[in-house]
């Protein structure tokens, strides 16, 4: 593979460089002279020993100094608690100012784009009545015709037999 110094690293992601360093290494089996190399990564050794200076240069806080961090760590909590109550609050206030908006802008737009259908519907309401009428006037007319008709229908069976093409033969 190629020279990976820190002046190839901005070309990759870390994942990517990662996948690189993993090839890399077992192939060559020179992956902490690799690690040294770039800028970002550091060894597990490294990692330890300043992991091991950390912890030898802090020594235990004295009873009262706690007590001071505690209540700052406490004030401080407490001052983020209450601005992100606040950012939430005015958040849903802005929430609930942007719905009724939007609902407002909807029945704006359903009101006018109704008109025209109250009208068709009107048009249609009064078409269909008249028809109504109508049929109802005819019905008034020849009613006592068309019952008697069915009656008789009804009633007086003709039977027919039908013509066949062929007559059976026995």
């Amino acid at each position: 593979m190629g020279d990976f110094t820190s002046s190839a690293w901005p070309h990759y992601t870390f994942s990517s460089a990662l996948l690189i360093l993993k090839h890399t290494y077992r192939q060559s089996r020179c992956l902490p002279q690799i690690l040294l190399e770039s800028k970002h990564c550091l060894t597990q050794r490294e990692m330890r020993s300043k992991l091991s200076r950390k912890q030898e240069n802090v020594s235990a806080p004295s009873a009262p100094f706690t007590h001071q961090r505690d209540s700052r760590i406490d004030s401080s909590l407490s001052d983020r608690t209450k601005r992100v109550k606040d950012a939430r609050s005015e958040a849903q206030k802005e929430i609930d100012e942007y719905r009724q908006q939007k609902e407002e802008e909807f029945k704006k737009f359903e009101k006018e784009h109704t008109s025209g259908n109250k009208k068709a519907e009107q048009d249609a309401e009064n078409e269909t009545e008249e028809k109504l009428k109508e049929t109802k006037d005819v019905g008034k007319k020849s009613g006592n015709k068309v019952v008697e008709d069915l009656l008789k229908a009804v009633s007086d069976v003709r039977p027919v037999v039908p013509q066949r093409v062929k007559q059976p033969t026995a």
